[in-house]
């Protein structure tokens, strides 16, 4: 199985979210390719371009192929609660996140071999390169961790449309409600769970 990695939001948003999805690569493809062939779309998947109708199908797409997600949320106000009340930088919180999230599933994998696919859009390619290392150190010889360019990664523009619907319910954007009833049955069952992340060390 592969994790796809992909986040949404940041400190200047009053939220960031960090989706950490289980697929094979098989599967996201199958995904990806059913959703362009009914939906038209041409260039990037992205969480932030779709309709809600899109997000929809997408995600039951998703659902009905056995995907499943951790995704861990951070909320600026809950980090300012800290003592001393400083915020974590950007990078320091995404760090954070990523390995919360990737963390939830490494005891899940049975000692499976798992690849972990980080996006590599948000930061330089040499910060990103240690975070990678981190993560590597986490798997060690029980899988390989790597980065990818989202626009050629189905596993991880499906990533960035689970990690954008929990930001839009975070900071309940004018769409979180009825991103919250798309969401409500693979959050019952399981398929997509949360963990929130209140302290960066």
């Amino acid at each position: 199985m592969t994790i796809y990695c992909d986040e949404s939001g940041g400190l200047n948003a009053g939220a960031m979210t960090f989706s950490a999805v289980m697929l094979t690569p098989g599967t996201a493809a199958e995904i990806h390719a059913r959703f362009r062939g009914v939906t038209g779309l041409r260039g990037e998947l992205k969480g932030s371009r779709i309709s809600i109708v899109e997000r929809a199908y997408l995600l039951e797409l998703f659902d009905r192929a056995g995907g499943r997600a951790w995704v861990a949320v951070a909320e600026r106000d809950k980090l300012a609660q800290n003592p001393g009340g400083t915020l974590p930088s950007d990078l320091a919180l995404y760090g954070a996140l990523l390995n919360s999230a990737v963390g939830h599933w490494l005891p899940e994998t049975g000692g499976v071999c798992t690849d972990v696919v980080i996006d590599d859009g948000r930061y330089d390619p040499k910060i990103l390169a240690h975070i990678r290392e981190e993560i590597q150190a986490g798997l060690g010889r029980w899988g390989r961790a790597s980065l990818a360019d989202s626009r050629r990664s189905d596993g991880v523009q499906i990533a960035d449309v689970i990690a954008n619907s929990l930001f839009n319910i975070t900071i309940g954007s004018p769409r979180a409600h009825r991103i919250g009833r798309i969401l409500e049955p693979m959050l019952a069952s399981k398929a997509i769970r949360i963990t929130q992340l209140t302290k960066v060390d």
